[in-house]
């Protein structure tokens, strides 16, 4: 691909189970259970991850960072989201914009959001205006209305003005 624009989707889930952090957005959130997974289980990081890699091309961050690697026992997100704008970088892309939503009953996530665009814009190495964050309940419907997990969903832009793009 030598000029273009692309645009990648992502999505992931985690249990809340007792006895873990809730990270979200890199941000430490006082709530009474975190999401299980083998990293830290950053599902706001993890979409978005996804999705700039579906806009690359290049899979899942499964591929780059498998649940079965010891070396990523509780591995903060931010730096699975600074690897992948590496990727992007190394790609001759850029990042031109990124929407994301997380889907939980609980807890708020309002007071939280400013601190995650900060995070969110310092790993992919963008401005802050680059980035759309959302929170929405599921009105007690499915896995995140009875508490249970909490989702989250990532749509990326990516700009090519050289080559870049495929593996």
């Amino acid at each position: 691909m030598t000029h273009g624009v692309r645009v990648g989707i992502g999505y992931d889930a985690h249990c809340l189970v007792r006895d873990r952090n809730l990270i979200l957005g890199g941000v430490t959130i006082p709530f009474e259970k975190g999401l299980m997974g083998h990293s830290d289980a950053d599902v706001l990081l993890h979409a978005i991850a996804d999705a700039v890699l579906g806009a690359l091309g290049r899979g899942d961050i499964g591929r780059y960072f498998p649940e079965t690697d010891p070396r990523i026992k509780d591995m903060s997100s931010l730096d699975i989201l600074k690897y992948v704008g590496g990727l992007t970088e190394s790609a001759g892309g850029r990042i031109e914009w990124v929407d994301a939503v997380v889907i939980a009953q609980r807890p708020r996530l309002a007071p939280h959001m400013e601190t995650m665009k900060d995070n969110i814009a310092t790993a992919l190495g963008i401005g802050r205006d680059m980035i759309n964050l959302k929170a929405t309940t599921t009105e007690g419907m499915g896995f995140p209305g009875r508490e249970e997990g909490i989702a989250a969903e990532a749509v990326a832009t990516l700009v090519f003005d050289s080559s870049g793009g495929d593996e």
